[in-house]
């Protein structure tokens, strides 16, 4: 594992982030007192390709707040997307590749952060010491431990941190989680979140020269070094582990935060175990386009599935949620009771959500009164849902390939686990995958000691708590 020490002498002598990680005694408007309502407010928006362009909408349409910067490593993007900034009643922005000189600006405000995942956690970091708050994109972090980092930066330096699981910010949302924890349906059983999301493949990508208005290094950021390829720069770099964390920890992760947000005072769960595999066709992908993951939270047990393939809904859900309690299910926001099949009204509680009508403009309300409070997501819950998605992809990964037959018993009595993996079985076979001699990889069973955030029975998985950092690209071991 690389070093992760975090000196003032190694900022400034690789001089990739310099002064604005170590500019906390410059602090722009936002950290000396609540903006008045009328103040500017300015904002880089750091990834501008995909996502990024969903930040550059939302954030312009707000009054009195300004796209002040574009920031990507990739300077084939600037021109468009300056562009859309104008088109929308801006400025013209200022374009840079480096982070660097955007976080060096006393004036501005906020980072928002659109990059690939394995960025989010250290622009975060380094946005808060630079006396930013910022907006980042789900899921937080690449792994658990930068996640946290990002927290006690963001608590250290008092900083607003948003998450991008924008459903936080939805009434309809917030009332079907009171009416659950209110238990006038029961105790509930299991929280169960659906990612049924076609992925084609990707095929493969030969090494190549990097096209000459991208700076490569720079978009590796903390990874470690290796040849170029057009399977990562744009999007599909979600599918290689370095860069991303697969279809759980991409569209996945906003049901997954649904689904921990309905069981009481969740955190992280007492036990994972996730299995699964890249089923259907021979590409380049690393991570799997088809994966269940169990998690014990005590009475209540939340079970995610991931489809990569074409496949039916479940109980009329493909991207979504599924609760069910002693009293009947909740699938989104309709209310079966038990035993019926028609639906049923959900009771109704007045459960109030933050300042703002959009996840943007929740952010930016935060940002002018400075109170944690007015978050719907903050980036708290934010880390702890990253890390539901997290411990799953650690489970798979440390996996053994087993066939499908015998049927593994990894599951134990659970049989809510070996339903919902029938399921998945008859998936693959609908989409004429033959599953007679071929195997899937069944991941280890890990402990975690939620409090501490660590793996207590597997010294391996624990480990892969932490990622390997690339110089100077570190996050530090603590704040």
């Amino acid at each position: 594992m690389a070093s992760r020490k975090w000196t003032r002498r190694r900022l400034m002598k690789n001089g990739v982030i310099g002064a604005a990680a170590l500019a906390t005694g410059t602090l722009p408007k936002a950290a000396r007192a609540a903006l008045g309502a009328n103040e500017r407010i300015r904002i880089a928006v750091a990834g501008i390709n995909g996502r990024g362009s969903a930040h550059i909408n939302g954030f312009s349409g707000i009054k009195d707040v300004e796209v002040a910067y574009l920031i990507d490593p990739d300077r084939r993007l600037f021109e468009h997307r300056s562009k859309q900034v104008q088109d929308k009643g801006g400025k013209a922005p200022q374009v840079v590749e480096d982070l660097r000189r955007a976080l060096e600006d006393k004036n501005l405000d906020v980072l928002s952060v659109a990059s690939p995942n394995h960025w989010h956690s250290l622009m975060t970091i380094l946005a808060c010491q630079a006396g930013k708050d910022v907006y980042v994109e789900k899921p937080l972090s690449h792994d658990v431990h930068e996640g946290r980092i990002a927290v006690d930066t963001a608590r250290k330096y008092n900083r607003i941190v948003q998450h991008g699981t924008q459903n936080r910010s939805s009434r309809t949302w917030a009332n079907v989680m009171a009416v659950i924890k209110s238990g006038q349906l029961g105790k509930l059983l299991i929280a169960r979140g659906l990612c049924y999301k076609k992925r084609d493949s990707i095929g493969f990508k030969s090494p190549a020269t990097p096209p000459p208005e991208l700076d490569f290094d720079l978009w590796l950021g903390p990874a470690a070094s290796r040849p170029y390829h057009e399977n990562l720069v744009h999007y599909n770099w979600h599918w290689f582990w370095d860069f991303g964390n697969g279809d759980i920890g991409n569209q996945g992760v906003h049901e997954m935060d649904i689904a921990r947000w309905g069981i009481e005072g969740a955190t992280l769960p007492k036990s994972v175990i996730s299995l699964g595999g890249r089923f259907g066709y021979s590409d380049q992908g690393q991570t799997a386009n088809t994966q269940i993951t169990v998690m014990d939270f005590g009475q209540t047990q939340l079970i995610f599935e991931v489809r990569g393939l074409k496949t039916d809904r479940h109980m009329g859900v493909g991207v979504g949620n599924i609760f069910h309690l002693e009293g009947g299910t909740i699938v989104d926001n309709k209310f079966y009771p038990a035993g019926s099949k028609e639906p049923a009204p959900l009771p109704k509680i007045d459960e109030s959500r933050g300042p703002g009508s959009s996840p943007f403009k929740n952010f930016i309300a935060a940002v002018r009164s400075r109170k944690v409070s007015d978050l719907n997501a903050d980036i708290l819950e934010g880390h702890y849902s990253s890390a539901l998605c997290h411990l799953a992809n650690i489970s798979y990964r440390l996996g053994e390939e087993v066939p499908f037959e015998p049927r593994t018993g990894a599951f134990g009595d659970n049989k809510d686990a070996y339903e919902t993996l029938a399921r998945m079985e008859d998936h693959l076979k609908s989409n004429e995958i033959k599953l007679e001699g071929l195997n899937y990889r069944l991941g280890r069973r890990i402990e975690v000691d939620a409090k501490a955030e660590t793996i207590t029975n597997d010294d391996e998985a624990n480990r892969m708590l932490i990622g390997n950092y690339r110089q100077p690209f570190v996050v530090p071991e603590t704040v």
